[in-house]
């Protein structure tokens, strides 16, 4: 190759890479907020969920107005997953194709939903949107809408944390899964959350993304994956060894993802592994998240009630969104438009 060759090629490969990492263009797509008699369909696009247990949810959200619409990947088991990737891949495709449905809701996360993903074809989804809704593995999905399709999505509880007795169930499930049903019918959303004396406070304004650490950085290189410039970022985890969530966190680091944030929500961190003895790590969860981030100046603050526990509120990711820290607690409140 010649070298005047050479040197026209390399401005068009760093363009052609700054490409495909960039969010798709233009404002977010908001899919329609659900009106009374709209039906919403449930599907297992991770793990296995048994018929059985998808009836609470199922009688919920019939209690709400809604139509239910059983997908054909629930009852149906490959080992761990929802069905065969074959069919789980089917069965999300014909209901993100479907104009008569409003909104989808994950039965379960798991894992499984970064095994279909690329065979997936939007197209249709885009020209009438609906409503994503699901968390843990289903981060996935959130992550790869919101990057390749500009739509927004509903992070939330799924139908295996839906009470069996609804009337017995501890107040702080039944509000989150009140939670859900705001978010799908345009109901403002803000939460609070309790002061910690690791937060970090300020106030900060912008668009709402995140979820699963672990799957954040499974996408890390692929066309889902995370971009955080100018946004405020929630994370959640549950069962790791603190030292793997400093490598998770150093990864994000690395990787450019915590350097631009206008603010940083520490969601549950629940369940971490016990160091084995004469391998403790020796920090804690707000040390090691501070290691990563103490030459920033946005608000942080930690205990935020979302991820793998009972106050697990619904957010609205992609959208605009308010943080504000401040010493006595903290509040984050989203727009509908």
């Amino acid at each position: 190759m010649k070298r005047k060759d050479f040197l026209t090629l390399v401005p068009a490969l760093g363009a052609a890479g700054s490409l495909e990492r960039a969010e798709a263009p233009g404002p977010v797509i908001i899919p329609p907020y659900l009106k009374p008699g709209d039906k919403i369909a449930i599907t297992s696009p991770a793990g296995y969920i048994s018929t059985e247990d998808i009836q609470p949810a199922r009688q919920v959200m019939e209690s709400w107005g809604y139509q239910v619409r059983m997908g054909n990947t629930i009852g149906k088991r490959d080992y761990s997953f929802g069905g065969t990737d074959e069919e789980r891949l089917k069965d999300l495709q014909l209901l993100l194709d479907d104009h008569t449905v409003k909104a989808i809701m994950c039965a379960r996360g798991g894992y499984g939903v970064n095994r279909i993903l690329d065979q997936l074809n939007f197209a249709r989804f885009i020209r009438q949107p609906k409503w994503v809704v699901g968390f843990s593995d289903i981060t996935a999905l959130h992550l790869h809408l919101l990057k390749n399709s500009n739509v927004a999505s509903i992070h939330s509880k799924m139908c295996n944390s839906f009470p069996r007795d609804w009337a017995s169930a501890d107040p702080i499930v039944k509000e989150t899964i009140q939670s859900v049903k705001n978010a799908l019918d345009g109901s403002e959303l803000s939460y609070r959350a309790l002061p910690d004396q690791n937060n970090r406070t300020g106030s900060a304004e912008g668009t709402l993304t995140g979820g699963n650490l672990s799957i954040i950085l499974s996408m890390m290189g692929t066309k889902s994956e995370i971009m955080t410039d100018g946004k405020i970022l929630f994370l959640e985890e549950v069962g790791e060894y603190m030292y793997s969530l400093d490598r998770m966190l150093m990864s994000l680091k690395r990787a450019g993802k915590l350097n631009k944030l206008k603010g940083l929500i520490i969601g549950g961190f629940n369940k971490i592994k016990t160091d084995d003895p004469g391998e403790e790590f020796g920090r804690d969860l707000a040390e090691v998240v501070f290691s990563k981030v103490s030459e920033f100046n946005y608000p942080v603050c930690f205990g935020f009630p979302v991820g793998h526990q009972k106050d697990n509120f619904a957010l609205r990711t992609g959208m605009k969104h308010k943080l504000v820290v401040r010493k006595d607690g903290v509040e984050l409140s989203g727009s509908v438009h």
